[in-house]
């Protein structure tokens, strides 16, 4: 019996043709809930965790948020507050509250585990460690990291380093949350930007159920997959299964691209403000081999506003069935 990613790509062309500021609000504007009720997916945001980590909640709420993804610490250190279980322990409590699902969690920018480097490798291979026990401790579900740069060492050895150190991470790591390796832009030295570069750290890592896909549209756009359009989109769509298993698949961040197609930047903008456009993710959101995922936004913050205006503008991109 075929699945339905495999009857999807037998199918023919014809019937898939039918196809914030930094400062959180007090409550969710009123027309949070009704989009929901019109167009029902699963959207939300990367939130701050200033204060109490399960603040962090109430600011997701406020945008309107039913899924999220947070820092457990700050990005760019090294230093880690400690979460106690009074604050774990309430973390869960306002997320079951709240419907909030999946939670994700992000590795912060420091970690390098491409690194041929031995004290970063050694620090980094610790951090992500200890970063998974805190994702675990809150209940987060998903784990997310960028795979890295091999600083002019080569593919080669950035990607033995990495798959490495995933595979001593993982093999002594008792939870159940499931990493997640995010595509990159392919700026310099930087790697994952490819679906064979996922693929080559899946199959050397080798531990089935622990590794999985987030998928950043604007990376994903800047490394020159022309998701913009249904064609490309498409064709994109059939490399990923092709190389990985959409099954793999479990996040996508939702972000338009500044730069160009093929660009190799790192550039995200506002939903349909960039390179990407409106009508480019109306396509993503409401494909059938999408419709179901999270989508999580990491757009900008700034005079246009911030995730108070994105949030709505991709939920209204929903068609109803």
């Amino acid at each position: 019996m075929k699945s339905q990613k495999e009857e999807y790509f037998a199918g023919s062309s014809e019937e898939k043709d039918g196809a914030g500021s930094d400062e959180a609000l007090l409550e969710p504007l009123p027309e949070f809930a009704e989009l929901r009720e019109e167009s029902p997916m699963r959207v939300g945001a990367h939130v701050s965790i200033a204060g109490h980590i399960y603040e962090a909640v109430d600011r997701a709420i406020s945008y309107g948020c039913d899924c999220m993804q947070i820092f457990s610490r700050s990005p760019r250190s090294w230093r880690a507050k400690e979460i106690s279980q009074e604050d774990s322990a309430e973390f869960r409590k306002r997320r079951e509250h709240a419907g909030i699902d999946p939670v994700v969690v992000h590795i912060p920018y420091l970690v390098n585990l491409c690194s041929v480097d031995h004290m970063l490798y050694k620090k980094s291979t610790q951090e992500f460690a200890a970063d998974l026990d805190r994702a675990a401790l809150i209940g987060a579900d998903y784990f997310v990291t960028h795979v890295g740069s091999h600083k002019g060492a080569g593919e080669e050895k950035g990607l033995a380093q990495i798959s490495k150190a995933l595979r001593i991470i993982l093999t002594e790591d008792p939870s159940d949350v499931l990493v997640l390796l995010e595509n990159t832009s392919g700026t310099a030295n930087s790697i994952g930007h490819t679906f064979q570069q996922l693929r080559a750290i899946i199959e050397a890592v080798d531990i089935p159920g622990r590794l999985g896909i987030c998928f950043d549209t604007a990376h994903g756009f800047e490394a020159g997959y022309d998701i913009a359009t249904l064609e490309g989109l498409e064709m994109t769509l059939a490399e990923l299964s092709h190389w990985i298993g959409m099954e793999h698949l479990k996040v996508i961040h939702a972000n338009d691209s500044k730069t160009a197609l093929n660009s190799r930047s790192d550039r995200h903008e506002h939903i349909g403000k960039g390179q990407i456009g409106l009508e480019g993710f109306r396509t993503i959101v409401n494909h059938p081999l999408l419709r179901g995922l999270p989508f999580i936004l990491e757009t900008p913050h700034d005079k246009l506003g911030g995730y108070e205006v994105d949030i709505p503008l991709l939920r209204s991109l929903r068609r109803a069935r």
